[in-house]
């Protein structure tokens, strides 16, 4: 029997070692906007010979098939309707669009998305951690739930901070307005930025602040309706000083035009180059604590640290890694016919979190828990 197809749509920065995986499943052509930009790819993930390179202008997927887009996400509904066309599954790291959720309806394909990093590995140890604390804490309980994720220069420069995606996606999304919960009120940061506050990683001292709307993965998360949240962000995590050495970025985006912008995004590219010499750093940091009306408490937190190397960046690892174990599944025939955020339910997020695991990529665990009595267990 021959294998089934991989389609791998895209050449940039996230896609990384993740896609060696795919190989052993499947026959994986990876597309670039030209051949030899494909070819540059595979060779420099160690795939000649065992993942073709093409132009994307010969894509032409077939019934059963997967396309995996690693573009851009304004690009990936073109991308969809092309898939739907053909009968192929569709996967990628973005969150659902409306347009995306919409296409996914009626597609007759599996179409998964979120299944990168963040959103992606984020998703699966919320899931995990959740489960964990309704089995630990029962009946009404207050609940603090924070999720933060960054990409740092390894070693920390000037500016606290490496580019890993486009510098004009990195400036409009600090644009976009951040809505969670604080103080067991639901906020709005029109400027996320201005909402950075210290967080501790491991002792480390870091910056964060909420970004996009977290409301939503309340119910995504499986939160019991019991429970009363006092906190509850998603958000982006910083180097310690990231939010002074950014002072006169934050000027520009306050008044600036989107013209302005790209200039700004164009000169900040030209002034902090991301080079083969230099590695970046990917730290994730997903945590939950819960405390019943009974005196019981849990809390426990998750921490995935990497750092890249010169086979792989940390994010192109972090974010192609679990993507192909997404794709896996979809190989697998685990995944029914629609719309599906990453792995949905805590079955599927502690299997995805094996899968990682096998591959390398692993979270340091911690929690601690108080019965009845107050005494710690």
């Amino acid at each position: 029997m021959s294998m089934p197809r991989v389609h791998w749509v895209g050449t940039g920065l996230s896609t990384g070692s993740g896609v060696r995986l795919l190989t052993d499943q499947a026959d994986v052509t990876v597309y670039g906007r030209t051949e030899a930009k494909a070819e540059a790819v595979v060779d420099r993930l160690g795939l000649a010979g065992k993942a073709t390179a093409a132009a994307l202008d010969t894509l032409a997927p077939a019934h059963g098939d997967v396309v995996v887009s690693m573009l851009p996400a304004t690009e990936h509904a073109w991308l969809l309707k092309l898939s739907m066309a053909a009968g192929a599954h569709f996967a990628d790291t973005s969150y659902a669009s409306a347009e995306i959720a919409e296409l996914a309806e009626d597609a007759g394909i599996v179409v998964l998305t979120e299944a990168g990093l963040d959103p992606g590995i984020d998703h699966l140890l919320a899931n995990d951690l959740v489960a964990r604390g309704r089995a630990a804490v029962s009946g009404p309980a207050r609940a603090r739930f924070t999720s933060y994720c960054g990409g740092l220069p390894a070693v920390p420069n000037e500016f606290r901070y490496r580019f890993s995606w486009a510098p004009r996606g990195v400036l409009t999304a600090l644009l976009a307005p951040a809505r969670y919960v604080e103080g067991g009120a639901e906020l709005t940061a029109d400027r996320p930025w201005e909402a950075t506050r210290p967080h501790l990683v491991r002792g480390e001292e870091f910056e964060a602040y909420p970004n996009r709307d977290s409301i939503p993965f309340i119910a995504q998360y499986g939160v019991p309706g019991l429970w009363s949240l006092d906190t509850f962000i998603r958000g982006t995590l910083r180097l310690h000083g990231w939010q002074a050495a950014w002072q006169p970025v934050f000027a520009e985006l306050r008044t600036g035009t989107p013209d302005r912008i790209t200039e700004l995004a164009e000169d900040l590219a030209r002034r902090y180059p991301t080079t083969g010499a230099d590695r970046d750093r990917v730290v994730l940091a997903v945590a939950l604590a819960v405390e019943g009306e009974d005196a019981t408490a849990w809390s426990g937190e998750y921490v995935v640290d990497v750092t890249g190397d010169e086979e792989d960046s940390a994010m192109a690892r972090l974010v192609s890694t679990p993507l192909a174990v997404g794709v896996g599944e979809i190989l697998s025939g685990r995944l029914p016919a629609g719309l599906h955020r990453g792995a949905e339910g805590v079955h599927a997020a502690r299997r995805w979190l094996d899968s990682l695991r096998s591959s390398g990529i692993t979270a340091e665990f911690t929690e601690s828990s108080t019965g009845n009595g107050g005494v710690e267990k």
